[in-house]
């Protein structure tokens, strides 16, 4: 397909606005605010997208109308004036890139907490708990709305005096569209009822933001068109509320979402994690766009150039959202455009990025340790200006792969040393899981990478110091990761299998099983799910005191569904001190953290035990005395990315640095974002 041809290329005319091409980034909050403004690491996120040839990036998700909608998750103050500055540099260096920017605005109604932000009550049309935040809203009074509504327009005008291209309301899950829902609203006033008094309050809201900002300022909603729920807005009243939207007047586009996302297992129908369906809403969206002959955004799990290509290609979408695609890669389309897709990093559906967001962090990519930290770590990496290295990387799990494709980039020769026949590491393990196999791509990328770089990985190389040695490195970097370790028990030790051995299929689940798992993430999780697969009768035990603290409420979910579906059991508060063998059965005896006196007894067929990992540091303790660094690394230097590696041992030969858990146990993203930060560095 020629690029004058290619349907995601095409401009779109919007209103006054052309649109350079038809691919977007959806509202969402990336929790990079600082005080409630968009200061530069917010700002950096967005630029870096519009220098990847995007054509619209929707920034918020969302910002806050009202200082009575707390901010639940780093959401900016669209009420401050402070904000329009911020946002007006957001857009001018967007616009140098002929990037369009909006900002999607809301009142978050019952989807926040109210001790968050000023501690003011939590609204909603009517007292309708909402599950994921926890919140009892009051129902909201005639004061309210007037407020309310004012507070929308002169947001709305703020962005426009920011220099922004449009705004879009957000009504999903949000105030707004809680007076659409009949599981929001049961009210019997003139809000409440019928679809005209449903509708008042976003009609309010609309005249006024028209009356504010005018009829030319572009103005869109992403809304939910069909809540898949009984109680809820069926698909009949929300295709007819499009509908509706679209012959107003007071609308330039429909972003169209389906779903209710009131829990965390609803939340993932809407916003699909891996192992559920890809873009599962686009037909339905499509239908959307043609019931209302009206341009229709959208987005869903959208994650490859395919997929998007077809969107448009076959007229379901004007423009198609590939928002968590741009957190993995934000230069999607100059790769398009300069013929490299198959250079796009993918998205692995990890949705790391969303759950660290959900749980107050900032949101990352499991795999591009750039993003949010383009301030510090670029996207493109570019060739070194100093001498150029003759490094050894040793292990290809995800860090190794990382440091090797890094420093090739720099220009450096590398070679790579792994023990098995296999690269990939402990995402071999986690891709055993056929609900989590999309985890491959991490390592499938990073080869397809090294081969077009150039770079040897040696296979069934159990690297040893005489290895290193005798290829004359002056860089080795040690991504040896670890080996499955036990938690410390009283007695016991031998009796326990691991986590690793559950998944790696080296020993069968034989029931009853106790799992033990103090590690709190998803290796002890993927175990558990295999040996529930297996009908096999188990109890999860915990000493945190909340479940799986390590894995976000989005990637909780699946878990969580096969648990409840297999009758599993789960204990918290509760740690394993000791195994001992009666006969054919284990005894586990369980105790407290928080009692001496408490003592309890299981018996079982087996204990399964989760603990983390224990560095493979031989090669690294091996080579430290023969290292010119002796190892060391100052930190300082490290964190604003200055030459983190200093003489010790005028007489060696190389410098040295381990990263990953061949440092200590951590997470995929820690070990690629140590390899990136340390990479382009040499």
């Amino acid at each position: 397909m020629t690029l004058s041809k290619d349907p995601l290329l095409q401009p779109y005319q919007l209103k006054h606005l052309t649109l350079k091409n038809r691919i977007m980034s959806t509202s969402h909050e990336p929790a990079y605010s600082e005080d409630g403004m968009p200061k530069d690491r917010y700002r950096l996120y967005h630029l870096e997208k519009a220098k990847g040839g995007i054509a619209l990036t929707m920034t918020a998700g969302s910002a806050i109308v009202s200082q009575d909608s707390p901010p639940a998750f780093g959401n900016l103050y669209a009420y401050s004036d402070e904000i329009v500055p911020w946002l007006k540099k957001i857009a001018d260096d967007c616009h140098e890139h002929g990037a369009a920017v909006m900002i999607q605005l809301t009142h978050l109604g019952r989807r926040t907490g109210w001790n968050k932000g000023d501690w003011l009550p939590v609204l909603s049309p009517s007292p309708v708990r909402e599950a994921a935040h926890r919140a009892f809203p009051k129902e909201i009074e005639d004061w309210d709305i007037e407020r309310i509504v004012a507070d929308y327009a002169s947001a709305a005008q703020r962005m426009q005096a920011a220099g922004l291209d449009g705004i879009e309301f957000e009504a999903y899950g949000h105030l707004m569209d809680g007076f659409w829902s009949s599981a929001t609203n049961h009210r019997d006033d003139e809000y409440g009822g019928s679809l005209d008094n449903r509708m008042r309050f976003s009609d309010m809201v609309l005249d006024a933001v028209r009356k504010a900002v005018g009829p030319d300022f572009i103005v869109g909603i992403r809304m939910v068109a069909d809540e898949q729920w009984d109680i809820g807005l069926s698909r009949e009243e929300g295709v007819g509320i499009a509908k509706r939207l679209a012959g107003s007047g007071k609308v330039d586009f429909l972003n169209i979402i389906r779903g209710h996302i009131d829990h965390d297992a609803h939340l993932t129908n809407v916003i699909p994690i891996q192992g559920m369906a890809a873009s599962p809403h686009l037909d339905f969206a499509g239908d959307v766009r043609a019931a209302t002959k009206f341009p229709v955004f959208h987005a869903a799990r959208i994650a490859d150039v395919a997929t998007a290509r077809h969107a448009i290609a076959e007229g379901k979408l004007d423009m198609v959202g590939m928002t968590r695609a741009h957190i993995a890669d934000p230069h999607i389309v100059r790769k398009i455009i300069e013929g490299r897709e198959n250079q796009i990093r993918p998205c692995v559906g990890a949705t790391y990025c969303l759950d660290r967001i959900y749980e107050g962090g900032g949101a990352l990519c499991i795999h591009n340790a750039a993003t949010g930290r383009e301030a510090t770590i670029p996207h493109v990496i570019s060739r070194t200006t100093g001498a150029i290295r003759k490094a050894v990387v040793v292990g290809a799990g995800p860090a190794g792969l990382e440091a090797a494709r890094v420093l090739a980039e720099r220009g450096h020769t590398v070679e790579v040393l792994e023990a098995t026949g296999e690269a990939g590491g402990q995402i071999l393990l986690a891709a055993r899981n056929p609900r989590r196999k999309e985890m491959i791509g991490i390592v499938d990328w990073r080869l397809s990478e090294l081969e077009r770089l150039g770079v040897p990985i040696h296979y069934n190389v159990f690297a040893e110091a005489a290895d290193i040695l005798e290829r004359n490195p002056d860089l080795v970097v040690i991504a040896t990761g670890g080996i499955a370790q036990n938690p410390l028990l009283d007695a016991g030790d031998g009796l326990v299998v691991s986590s690793w051995d559950i998944i790696a299929g080296a020993i069968k689940p034989e029931g009853p099983v106790l799992l033990y798992d103090d590690n709190g993430a998803h290796t002890g999780m993927t175990a558990a799910e295999m040996i529930a697969a297996t009908g096999a009768e188990l109890e999860i035990v915990s000493p945190e005191r909340m479940f799986a603290p390590e894995i976000g409420g989005m990637n909780h979910v699946p878990y969580a569904k096969a648990f409840a579906e297999k009758n599993v059991r789960v204990t918290i508060n509760t740690k394993l001190k000791s195994v001992r063998r009666e006969g054919n059965q284990l005894v586990a005896v369980l105790g407290s953290d928080y009692s001496d006196k408490a003592s309890v007894e299981r018996r079982v067929a087996q204990v399964v035990v989760e603990h983390g990992t224990l560095p493979m540091a031989e090669l690294y303790l091996e080579l430290k005395p023969l290292s010119r660094n002796l190892g060391a690394v100052d930190y300082k230097a490290l964190i604003t990315q200055q030459n983190p590696i200093q003489t010790r041992n005028p007489n060696g030969k190389f410098d040295l640095f381990r990263i990953g858990d061949a440092v200590a146990s951590r997470n995929i993203h820690a070990g690629i974002y140590d390899a990136l930060r340390y990479g382009v560095l040499f």
